[in-house]
């Protein structure tokens, strides 16, 4: 199956999306779930809605991918920008134009918020992830990931 524009329905995640979610996550990294993806839809104000914003995509009314991103302020510097934390498209579906719809969604969004920049950091051996983030127009920027192990 090749989902067009009107058969994948991409929407904010909610706290129901939260087992999607995880499934997805486990079968894209063979591990079991460490991150408490509840934290992202519980308790929800204005202040974390203008921080946080996660996207889910749904195809035949069944959650496939998933978007996480940040709003960064003050960050070394840098203007207002945005951070693309997490993204997941289940392996029977990747390939179809899931995870593009949503990377367009959180770009138009964010561009409503007046905001230009989004980030995003991936290991540097990931060469299908480095692949798909440069169909969307990412490319190298400025800044290093530093990383201390407590």
């Amino acid at each position: 199956m090749n989902p067009n524009k009107t058969s994948v329905f991409i929407r904010k995640m909610r706290r129901d999306d939260i087992k999607d979610i995880e499934r997805i996550y486990t079968l894209i990294t063979n591990n079991k779930v460490r991150a408490n993806f509840s934290e992202l839809v519980e308790n929800p104000s204005e202040q974390r809605e203008a921080k946080s914003t996660c996207f889910v995509a749904e195809l035949e009314g069944k959650v496939v991918g998933f978007m996480i991103n940040h709003v960064m302020t003050f960050s070394f510097g840098l203007e207002k920008s945005a951070w693309m934390a997490a993204l997941g498209v289940d392996p029977k579906h990747m390939g179809q134009q899931i995870g593009a719809r949503l990377a367009a969604e959180i770009f138009e969004y964010y561009k409503t918020l007046g905001i230009t920049r989004i980030y995003t950091s991936v290991q540097w051996d990931s060469t299908d992830i480095v692949s798909f983030f440069k169909t969307l127009g990412f490319h190298r920027s400025d800044f290093i990931n530093l990383e201390r192990i407590l």
